[in-house]
């Protein structure tokens, strides 16, 4: 690409520039939102019903084998977790396990062929449980439950869904555990024991509960965090019961004996895509309008606008949008000649993009653009090096802005658990400020972080310059660190059997 074609198009690109300095603002911004819609929103910052103390002394004391499922944007698995004892060179075994496409004309059906289609495969699980471990049909078999959705939880092992996003037509106000049972039941044979919802959690809220129990803390470290970037995206963070809006108290709480119920650390469900934490994207200038075009052409216009800045699902889109705008607008190609795919929506993958750069394993990229999208024979119109530098253009400045955004809705989120400080140059009165802590650990899973061209690295280039400029006149160096907690939601469901049994409810 020449010196001027490569000017235009970043000139073309500009309402996604988002550098260091802006995110280190955002960051600031999403500290204050954050702290607004633990306190006042009914649709973020939703508690679930265990207090994160319960987790390491019940969980570490606990063994056997769980059944564990869980529902995400795309999958469905459902298998057993084995809990080790202590002195094992690791923590638990996944056992039985299988994996399930959720195709789109499942999440366009009803409730009762979803959830019975669920309850399928569950059963399909359960009876090779039976077969291995010769499990009783007269015993209620515990289960826990991870769901990738927003929800609403008055007791651990009860659940209301909100409205689910990520293309699934079920609507709000669906009782989930009622549905799982019956959808089980629909395929439960008499040598098949009955199942028992013991917990029901979100899939970042197991990702932090796998990530709490499995992760090898040095003494200088917490893991502090779950992160989720796949398909969707959000986070979980324990957060003291009193800072929560009391409207979303749960009923049951299942805590330890002798603690203060209003002080004790509950895992949130932040649900931080939703529109309430759109204010700090907007203030700052975020929101382009390619972002505009493609929320006005989703499920559910301004419902979760940071996801389809960040999100597995929405990338691909969203660099289709800017691509056909620079070709016919920029380089003058007619619309009738692009290939009809690049007209229809989600016609270009995230997939496809992430491996879509320079000296890519996958290839030339412009011979991987040629192959994902042949032209009519009838058209004089070719693919050409521009075109494909241009579109490799596109996918990393979409990428960097979505590190960015990540990174900066990190540090806020930190900062509203008082992990970390919420004023520069102090240390005091934070997890940062007492003991040896230094490092505050975030465990992440999610493809998207994962492959989409260097997102992860970027992610984590974006944590080490906040925390640098906004922590080191403090005297003391802090850092926040990205580590694997993959498979996390069926894992972390698994895991939350044994606490739930063995907690005391408040």
């Amino acid at each position: 690409m020449s010196p001027s074609a490569v000017t235009t198009i970043s000139q073309f690109l500009g309402p996604l520039a988002l550098d260091n300095h802006v995110a280190l603002k955002l960051s600031r911004e999403f500290y204050t939102n954050f702290k607004y819609l633990s306190a006042e929103s009914l649709d973020q910052f939703l508690p679930t019903p265990i207090s994160m103390s319960i987790l390491r002394p019940v969980g570490r004391q606990s063994t056997g084998r769980f059944l564990a499922m869980d529902i995400g944007g795309s999958n469905l698995r459902v298998g057993f977790v084995e809990l080790l004892p202590d002195g094992q060179d690791r923590r638990l075994n996944r056992l039985l396990e299988q994996s399930w496409p959720i195709l789109d004309n499942l999440k366009n059906e009803n409730s009762e062929r979803l959830f019975g289609w669920v309850g399928e495969h569950i059963a399909q699980v359960v009876r090779e449980g039976c077969e291995a471990w010769g499990l009783s049909a007269e015993e209620e078999l515990p289960m826990g439950v991870t769901f990738s959705f927003p929800m609403k939880q008055t007791s651990l092992s009860e659940a209301t869904l909100m409205a689910m996003g990520k293309g699934f037509a079920i609507t709000s106000d669906l009782d989930l555990g009622g549905h799982l049972l019956k959808g089980y039941e629909q395929h439960r044979t008499t040598d098949l024991p009955p199942i028992k919802i013991t917990a029901i959690t979100n899939d970042a809220v197991a990702t932090l509960v796998s990530f709490v129990y499995q992760y090898p803390a040095a003494p200088n470290q917490k893991a502090a965090m779950g992160l989720i970037v796949g398909t969707g995206c959000n986070a979980t963070i324990p957060l003291k019961l009193s800072s929560l809006h009391q409207n979303k108290f749960p009923d049951l709480i299942s805590v330890q004996q002798d603690q203060d119920l209003l002080n004790v650390p509950i895992a949130v469900n932040t649900e931080w895509s939703i529109n309430g934490s759109a204010e700090p994207l907007r203030m700052l200038g975020l929101i382009s309008r390619w972002d505009e075009e493609l929320d006005k052409a989703g499920e559910a216009p301004g419902f979760q606008p940071l996801e389809y800045m960040t999100a597995g699902r929405y990338l691909g889109e969203l660099a289709r949008l800017i691509f056909v705008d620079f070709l016919t607008t920029i380089h003058g190609v007619s619309p009738d000649d692009l290939p009809q795919r690049l007209h229809q929506r989600f016609g270009l993958s995230t997939t496809f993009l992430s491996h879509f750069y320079p000296k890519s394993h996958k290839g030339d990229i412009l011979e991987q653009l040629q192959k994902e999208f042949d032209l009519s024979a009838d058209t004089t119109f070719t693919w050409i090096s521009d075109h494909a530098d241009a579109l490799y253009r596109i996918a990393k400045a979409i990428q960097t802005r979505a590190a960015g955004i990540v990174a900066a809705a990190t540090i806020g989120l930190l900062r509203c658990a008082d992990e970390i400080p919420n004023s520069p140059g102090t240390v005091e009165g934070n997890t940062i400020g007492r003991g040896i802590v230094d490092e505050l650990v975030v465990g992440y899973t999610g493809g998207c972080i994962q492959h989409f061209q260097d997102y992860l690295k970027d992610t984590q280039a974006f944590l080490d310059f906040i925390t640098q400029e906004e922590f080191a006149a403090g005297g003391k160096q802090i850092r926040v660190t990205l580590e694997p907690c993959h498979d996390g939601g069926i894992t972390g469901a698994g895991i939350l059997v044994p606490a739930a049994l063995a907690s005391t409810q408040a």
